[in-house]
């Protein structure tokens, strides 16, 4: 937040930013980093009530807060009735309001009682070996959504370049990555408790199970609906732009880059999974090899002259790479010990005889 807020003008000049288009992004920034603190606060609830196997109401509350964001920010942005038109800081301001809204509904659902869990502040104190084992998983974690940011950073600041129409044409192809990368996360927050609660039984088998199913589930439910955009790109390029200059880059990077997105969800399970083994360090450093790799060739092609179609492969060849890395980590990470034979059969057997 405070990073944004000081720095954030000198960040998007940096990205490409130029006249109205950086006029409108230091609005945006302005108002929703000031109030950043509020998505981190809505999804770090939800996470509380997915512990306790409560998936419907967290998915229920973020997806109406999507709903209200598009509609609040609609408004406060464009303007409708007697509500002024903000600009991009209505935007931001609608994004903030409606995780506002949803925060107290969530909170008042935690605090009264009908969780599993009641969270209590009368007399809270921080146990340090729990404060420490959340965060053994959390601290490396939050490495890799850091590292995922920079990456798309550095390759929006290589095609500004280019001009507006490559990035716009780019922009619109990455937001389809971003829709569907929201479904490989919901296979992949399902699969932290599960292979939790398997690592915790001691089926460590059981746990690894889990964690392929979910992440060939979401190579097929993001790659599927990937590729049908990747052949017919008018489906989703047409909802954003009437310019035959960005429909043309937009179909020239979706075509190229589309069909990859598949190892996106891979790699995005993979994640979810090794959080719930507390065995992150592998898909983060995943992240971190796809970053050099972007950043390593990226500098390459820039210093020889290379077009646009050739950062598109860059862009979808470091999809495979990360995916298949991603992977890779869990097969070579030892996730505990050797599988023990369920506890229950000895009982079984003692009331049989």
């Amino acid at each position: 937040m405070l990073g944004m807020l000081i720095f954030g003008p000198k960040v998007l000049e940096m990205l490409g930013g130029r006249g109205d288009v950086l006029t409108h992004a230091i609005a945006y920034t302005q108002v929703f980093f000031g109030g950043a603190v509020l998505p981190w606060l809505l999804n770090t609830m939800a996470g509380v009530l997915r512990g306790t196997g409560n998936m419907k109401l967290p998915s229920l509350l973020i997806l109406n807060s999507a709903v209200w964001q598009i509609m609040l920010g609609g408004t406060l942005g464009l303007g409708l009735g007697p509500v002024p038109q903000f600009g991009m800081r209505g935007v931001a301001a609608g994004s903030l309001i409606a995780y506002s809204m949803n925060i107290c509904v969530m909170g008042w659902y935690l605090f009264s009682g009908r969780a599993r869990v009641v969270p209590k502040l009368r007399g809270l104190r921080i146990q340090w070996a729990m404060f420490f084992d959340i965060l053994k998983v959390g601290a490396i974690a939050c490495f890799s959504p850091l590292q995922s940011v920079l990456t798309i950073s550095i390759f929006t600041h290589m095609l500004a370049k280019f001009g507006t129409a490559i990035l716009a044409g780019y922009g619109i192809g990455a937001r389809l990555e971003f829709l569907l990368t929201s479904i490989a996360f919901s296979f992949g927050i399902a699969s932290v408790p599960m292979v939790g609660m398997a690592i915790g039984a001691g089926r460590i088998a059981r746990a690894r199970r889990i964690a392929w199913i979910a992440g060939a589930s979401a190579f097929v439910a993001v790659g599927a609906p990937a590729c049908l955009v990747a052949t017919f790109p008018d489906i989703w390029v047409n909802i954003f732009t009437d310019s035959a200059t960005v429909r043309a880059t937009s179909h020239q990077y979706l075509s190229t880059v589309a069909p990859f997105y598949a190892f996106i969800g891979l790699a995005s399970t993979m994640y979810f999974s090794s959080q719930g083994a507390a065995k992150v360090i592998g898909p983060v450093l995943a992240q971190t090899a796809r970053l050099i790799y972007i950043a390593t060739i990226g500098w390459w092609l820039s210093t020889h002259e290379a077009t646009a179609q050739s950062f598109f492969w860059l862009a979808a060849s470091s999809m495979v790479v990360l995916g298949l890395l991603s992977s890779s980590s869990v097969v070579l990470t030892r996730w505990g010990p050797r599988e023990s034979k369920p506890a229950v059969r000895p009982a079984l057997s003692a009331a049989a005889d």
